[in-house]
């Protein structure tokens, strides 16, 4: 498939190519934090960049292009991204920022069709099939997003032109930076053939080495296995989903306003600790904040899920559903407490704690069915009064007794 440069510095569509079968776009930001930063930070704009904690051992939030060129990556630890690359600029995130710019950035996309996905707050997918009429064919749409991000918010982004999300996505990540590339449709097998197989999305690293086991490195290889050794091999779910994307098949549609399937926060400390009562109160922090998130946002949910992560980086998960669906945090750090329990992690070193909220749903739809004899705990209402006063007079000013004791530790230490 031969490539053109349209704008910036990342592959695009040749001219003439085909889009008219290709309504659907994927918008991702180039560097997305790093690249909010050097906006007031121009001085930097050539240098490797870091956004992640300069002090903390938490993870590589974004890199510029030049940290990538050292083989620095988002998720990556930061111990690791220092030792990779010495001279970069670690600055450390400004959250608000990005929230604000991702605002503006879905605005643009939504005057242009209803139908915006979101998956992360620096991507999207669009289905600008319904906007030809009046905004011309989709190549021409996606140049017009990259133009309008640019000047209004002095920031980068790559788009995939294709008839289906999943070849989209492979699109926009081939073109980065700054790029635009168009896969027509009768150029789907074409494209992805000569891929390597980890691009299939559900290709982890263990899939991965079973089908290498197998001979199949590329795409074009998996293509040619039939479906039902696939099965066999890999399970019938994951064998027949890798069969119908390594020829192109994904029927999924652009789906707006996609609910909360869950809603978690971690914790990355910043020594690594073994002292139970430490991750309990660090647990009781999280619930805390997952429960007001929960609230803010309507809903309530039925499985408690924590995330424990050792020194070595070995992480754990464990989670239980609950009878009834909650948003009281005294609930989900009951339950979370129970779980890292029966971890067996008690006296073992961890860096890292999560608490997760999983099978949600609209709070209106919950009804509580107290048992009989049940008494009413006083919890949901005492939260909600915390929930007011928060807003009101800040995030520090109501805070259970046991975190506040946590603080004066570690003044006193």
């Amino acid at each position: 498939m031969s490539r053109k440069q349209i704008t910036g510095i990342g592959p695009a569509p040749r001219t003439g190519a085909d889009d008219s079968g290709c309504p659907i776009l994927h918008v991702d930001m180039d560097a997305f934090f790093a690249s909010v930063e050097l906006l007031e930070r121009p001085e930097l704009r050539g240098r490797p960049v870091i956004v992640g904690s300069p002090a903390g051992r938490g993870v590589v939030l974004s890199a510029t292009y030049e940290a990538r060129a050292h083989g620095v990556h988002s998720a990556m630890p930061m111990s690791r991204a220092r030792r990779l690359c010495p001279q970069a600029v670690i600055i450390p995130p400004s959250h608000g920022k990005y929230s604000e710019v991702s605002k503006g950035v879905m605005e643009i996309f939504h005057a242009i069709t209803p139908l915006v996905e979101p998956i992360a707050s620096d991507e999207a997918f669009l289905d600008v099939g319904g906007a030809r009429r009046r905004l011309g064919p989709p190549a021409a749409i996606a140049a017009m997003i990259k133009e309008q991000v640019l000047e209004r918010y002095g920031i980068t982004c790559s788009v995939g032109v294709a008839a289906s999300k999943f070849v989209a996505k492979l699109a926009s990540k081939q073109c980065k930076p700054d790029g635009l590339l168009v896969v027509p449709a009768d150029e789907v097998v074409a494209f992805l053939h000569p891929l390597p197989v980890s691009a299939l999305w559900g290709v982890g690293e263990r899939t991965e080495q079973s089908l290498v086991r197998l001979g199949i490195r590329t795409v074009g290889d998996l293509a040619r296995v039939p479906p039902g050794t696939l099965q066999r091999e890999l399970g019938q779910a994951v064998g027949g989903h890798l069969a119908a994307l390594a020829w192109g098949r994904d029927e999924r549609p652009v789906t707006a306003h996609v609910p909360d399937k869950s809603i978690g926060n971690e914790e990355t400390f910043a020594a690594d600790v073994d002292d139970p009562d430490v991750i309990r109160r660090e647990l009781l922090r999280l619930s805390e904040r997952v429960a007001a998130r929960m609230r803010k946002g309507g809903h309530v949910g039925r499985t408690v899920s924590v995330k424990l992560r050792r020194a070595d980086f070995t992480t754990i998960t464990r989670s239980r559903t609950l009878r009834e669906p909650t948003d009281v945090a005294q609930v989900i750090y009951a339950t979370a407490c129970e779980l890292y329990q029966a971890a067996g992690l008690e006296r073992v070193r961890l860096r890292l704690v999560g608490v997760r909220m999983e099978n949600l749903r609209p709070a209106e739809e919950a009804t509580r069915q107290l048992s009989l004899g049940e008494r009413e705990t006083g919890w949901r209402e005492a939260e909600q009064a915390m929930d007011k006063a928060i807003r009101r007079f800040g995030p520090d000013a109501v805070v259970p007794a046991s975190l506040v004791r946590g603080k004066l530790d570690e003044i006193e230490t």
